[in-house]
């Protein structure tokens, strides 16, 4: 796959703010993504998506016929449309509203008004995730590497399935909860576990000390991803014995790099 660049992205914009949107878009151009689409609301966007097939989807959080939320979800149940990265800017800044939209695989949350290197970062992000420069796995095989999701959001486990997906890892299974995932990993072996913190019935601390102390692949390489930002649970976690722990957003390059380094030392 050629490598895109910030000129070639093409980028839509959902804001229901004509001043907004023009500000948004000069900071677009100035980070080098050109010729912006604009669009009002989140229903005339979902329509001109399937023709106009932006590389990237940024958006308000409210719109005035739907939430960036509602738009997200909606993109994420549409095949044609799952795979377009989206980004939210918005001043939201309660968790209730933002944790959806980490769940759907945003590429980044910006705040209102936001840094230019901000958004530049996010741009790159998507041009990691569309074109991953997978040669940091030269002597790895991403395609051998079997893989276990475990997320109780399946718009999460899907856009983590994605993001490994794209650097050529290709036999995942996913699971909703940590208990599913405790009872595969007693009949099957894998060579990659990547789970969310916060599940129902075994969360994702709890996976881990079952699969370090008790199952029959207690080296198994583990990356947790969660949007937690409590420490002293952050710190819970890694002494459970989780190989890293990854944001989410869950971003390629990060990933990349976390597969060379845990992958390499087993």
């Amino acid at each position: 796959m050629e490598t895109l660049t910030l000129s070639e992205l093409f980028v839509m914009l959902v804001e229901p703010s004509g001043i907004q949107s023009r500000i948004i878009c000069e900071r677009l151009e100035e980070a080098g993504a050109v010729n912006p689409s604009w669009k009002e609301d989140g229903e005339s966007a979902l329509a001109a998506m399937p023709e106009e097939q932006p590389d990237l989807v940024i958006s308000a959080m409210y719109l005035p016929d739907m939430t960036g939320t509602d738009l997200v979800r909606a993109m994420r149940n549409t095949p044609e449309l799952a795979d377009i990265p989206f980004m939210l800017v918005s001043s939201e800044t309660d968790e209730h509203y933002l944790d959806p939209i980490r769940q759907a695989g945003a590429i980044a949350l910006l705040p209102k008004p936001f840094e230019p290197d901000d958004l530049k970062r996010a741009l790159y992000a998507t041009l990691d995730y569309i074109t991953p420069n997978t040669e940091l796995l030269t002597d790895l095989d991403p395609a051998t590497i079997k893989t276990l999701v475990v997320d109780d959001s399946l718009t999460a486990r899907n856009h983590i399935s994605r993001v490994l997906s794209n650097i050529g890892i290709e036999n995942i299974t996913q699971v909703e909860n940590g208990k599913e995932a405790i009872q595969l990993l007693q009949s099957d072996y894998f060579d990659l576990l990547v789970t969310d913190y916060n599940m129902p019935e075994v969360d994702g601390q709890e996976l881990v000390r079952y699969v370090r102390n008790e199952s029959t692949q207690g080296s198994i390489p583990i990356i947790m991803v969660t949007s937690e930002t409590d420490e002293s649970r952050l710190t819970a976690v890694r002494q459970s014995g989780v190989s890293a722990i990854c944001d989410k957003p869950f971003e390629t390059s990060s990933v990349l790099s976390l597969l060379q380094q845990i992958l390499r030392d087993v």
